[in-house]
């Protein structure tokens, strides 16, 4: 499975930006992990092929969305109301296998894409 990630960019704080993973060949869950300079790589959010159900980090609920486009193979986040701690390199990943539920592993994903950068500015 492939990945690309796109749709990274500056934003002020408040601001919103929308991510895009285009996938080829198939995956169940598909997910979006991001990482600051210094700091461990943090998985943000999570959607399953099967029933739509999504999963999201704390530090995001209520601000970001995931959802998905089967038809054109992508997946999106949608990140609203960005703070300066939102920052990071942004990865989309996948696995056929795995269902995403509570807790976000980077170890249990099998494909990566490249990174995007997102910067907010205060």
């Amino acid at each position: 499975v492939q990945l690309q990630a796109s749709g990274g960019g500056l934003v002020q704080a408040g601001g919103s930006l929308r991510l895009s993973c285009a996938t080829s060949g198939f995956t169940h869950a598909t997910g979006w992990f991001r990482q600051a300079p210094g700091k461990e790589r943090e998985g943000v959010s999570c959607i399953n092929r099967s029933d739509d159900s999504t999963y999201y980090a704390d530090s995001v609920k209520g601000r970001f969305t995931i959802s998905r486009d089967s038809a054109k193979n992508m997946v999106y986040l949608q990140m609203n109301s960005l703070k300066p701690e939102d920052a990071a390199v942004y990865y989309c990943a996948a696995d056929p296998d795995l269902y995403c539920s509570d807790y976000l592993s980077a170890g249990d994903f099998s494909s990566w894409g490249q990174g995007t950068q997102v910067t907010v500015s205060s």
